[in-house]
């Protein structure tokens, strides 16, 4: 795979990560340099760690992935996108400060959820020509510069719209976990 290829295929790879990240700013009340770190660090990790699990898996557990992959991510994100929305409607919009701690169970699960493609493009990489390692990092660094930027974003949009942002948050969780299933279900 070349460079090209590569940077392609790691920004098509956060896009999930960067739309839980504009979410997750939403909920904030104002940029938090620490929590925009923690999120790049959780999605980077996670989407830099999946294809080097994908790849050690190799193409003998491919159909075992495949078969639940979609169901995994849809059922995260459903779960942590309603529970978002029920968050917002019981409390008022919160950031994370040095009193308080960030929501690690939360984050992982998130992470999980969004890496789910990256574990399948690491089966990939068993077949091709690819320094997993590099390409692996580099999807990494990509996921951790684009969940800043969507923070960043999210907490100006969270800003402007209050209340409204975190259903909205919640909800785009939610379609983006039907968006995942569906799009398994109608092509598999």
């Amino acid at each position: 795979m070349g460079a090209a290829g590569l940077l392609f295929a790691a920004f098509g790879l956060a896009m999930d990560a960067f739309a839980v990240s504009v979410c997750k700013g939403m909920a904030a009340k104002r940029i938090q340099i620490r929590e925009m770190i923690t999120l790049g660090v959780f999605f980077g990790s996670a989407q830099a760690i999946m294809p080097c699990v994908g790849w050690l898996l190799g193409i003998q557990f491919q159909k075992y992935i495949e078969s639940v992959d979609h169901w995994v991510a849809f059922i995260l994100l459903d779960f942590i996108g309603g529970k978002m929305i029920c968050d917002t409607l019981s409390d008022e919009r919160q950031t994370v400060t040095l009193g308080q701690r960030i929501d690690y169970k939360e984050l992982v699960g998130l992470a999980a959820a969004t890496s789910v493609d990256a574990l399948a493009v690491g089966i990939t990489f068993a077949f091709l020509d690819t320094n997993v390692i590099l390409s692996s990092a580099v999807i990494g660094a990509v996921t951790f510069v684009l969940t800043a930027i969507g923070f960043t974003a999210g907490v100006y949009v969270g800003d402007r719209f209050g209340k409204g942002s975190g259903i909205c948050g919640g909800s785009v969780l939610i379609v983006l976990g039907f968006k995942i299933l569906f799009e398994d279900l109608l092509t598999g």
